[in-house]
């Protein structure tokens, strides 16, 4: 492997540094299979919370020494700033990477599974470590095919959609990236269902997203919510996108948009047939798109983890996009789109049984999406392609000699 000096062990690092855990089961389960394929690197974690911590460890492999943590939790002033300012500016992760960057020189490489570290290219000057970005789902919106992403020196990618996605965006280029599968459903993908009511009806899975332009809950999430507290035919799963409920203002760098997001009526909790989770661990486990006979949502990337198996799914068009055509709402071909709450009813009626080209078509876009290579799983796949790509010389070192 390359690194600093000569004869040096190996530093890769797998930072986690968000405020909340969605992103965890993204590059976690990947620490234990490169333990085992590089036993020669120093394997480490960072993380900016006792939260991250404790999420990290529930992926290890008890049979592998226990990594190195290190902790970067951001500074006082960062975190009381960005408190005063509802939360809607990352100041906790932007201070947890300015205060770690003599750290962060001391590795060969980071694995990350968000875009803020790029910070440290931008604004830290840093040659070293590498950076090595795998995106935290699979969605189709655009920020997932941001220009920051051309700063990371390797990216590890779910599926070929992805890929094609990035590639025509400039933001990869064919010797800088890997197609590795997905780790989140090594780990989750075949749990089984989870009861969560004491009745036999269908249960729809409400799934906003926090974007305050994208997102459906600031236009339809109450009248969605009164719907299926007002009728019997359903249960209902109230379980948004982590991020929604951690923010008082919701804040879009890409839309350029600011919303206050609206509280939720704790009747709605009373009732025995509807279950509000506002961002417990179950959010993000796979708990709800695994025990959900129907999907209901606007732009989350669940979507794709939820048509694993195909079922049916409807999508609220809250914001009047022109999505026909337009790659960055590909998963709303995947059932029908709604313009108006008033038309809810009768589509869930219509949707059950899974119409055949609505079944043909979440399974063609979830082949794209997700490389299903069942030989090996995601998690060594992508060990390899780390132990692969820290192997290359850099330019300015010599190949190997015959």
């Amino acid at each position: 492997m390359t690194t600093g000096k000569p004869g040096d062990r190996p530093r890769i690092g797998f930072l986690f540094n968000h405020d909340e855990l969605h992103q965890v089961a993204h590059t976690a389960p990947i620490i234990s299979a490169l333990q085992r394929q590089a036993p020669a690197a120093s394997v480490e974690v960072i993380t900016s919370s006792e939260r991250q911590a404790e999420a990290v460890r529930s992926f290890l492999d008890p049979a592998c020494s226990p990594p190195l943590f290190r902790s970067i939790r951001p500074g006082r002033g960062a975190r009381l700033v960005e408190a005063l300012l509802g939360n809607m500016v990352p100041l906790n992760r932007l201070s947890s990477l300015k205060r770690a960057t003599s750290l962060f020189r001391q590795y060969d490489a980071l694995v990350v599974p968000e875009t803020t570290t790029t910070f440290l290219k931008k604004n830290g000057g840093l040659d070293r470590p590498a950076l090595i970005f795998f995106p935290h789902g699979a969605g189709d919106r655009s920020i997932g095919f941001s220009p920051e992403i051309a700063r990371f020196d390797h990216v590890l990618l779910p599926g070929a959609k992805t890929r094609d996605r990035m590639l025509a965006a400039g933001v990869i280029r064919p010797d800088h990236h890997s197609i590795v599968g997905y780790p989140k459903f090594e780990v989750f993908g075949d749990r089984p269902p989870v009861r969560l009511f004491a009745n036999d009806r269908p249960t729809v899975l409400y799934n906003p997203h926090f974007d305050p332009l994208l997102s459906s809950w600031f236009r339809f999430g109450e009248q969605v919510l009164d719907h299926f507290a007002q009728q019997s035919a359903y249960n209902l799963i109230f379980a948004p996108h982590v991020m929604l409920f951690q923010r008082r203002v919701l804040a879009s760098v890409e839309h350029r948009l600011l919303r206050f997001r609206q509280s939720i009526d704790p009747r709605y909790a009373a009732l025995d047939h509807m279950h509000i989770d506002t961002g417990s661990p179950r959010s993000v486990d796979m708990t709800y798109t695994n025990a959900a006979d129907i999907y209901l949502g606007d732009v989350s990337s669940q979507i794709y983890e939820f048509i694993r198996t195909p079922r049916p799914a409807i999508f609220l068009n809250s914001h009047a996009a022109e999505w026909r055509g337009n790659a960055n709402y590909e998963h709303w071909t995947l059932g029908p789109v709604l313009d108006d709450i008033a038309d809810l009813a009768p589509t869930l009626a219509d949707v059950t049984p899974l119409p055949e080209t609505y079944r043909a078509a979440q399974a063609q876009a979830f082949a794209y999406s997700f490389d299903m290579d069942h030989r090996q799983p995601p998690s060594h796949r992508a060990a390899a392609a780390i132990t692969e790509f820290l192997m290359r010389p850099k330019p300015d070192q010599p190949g190997p000699t015959g």
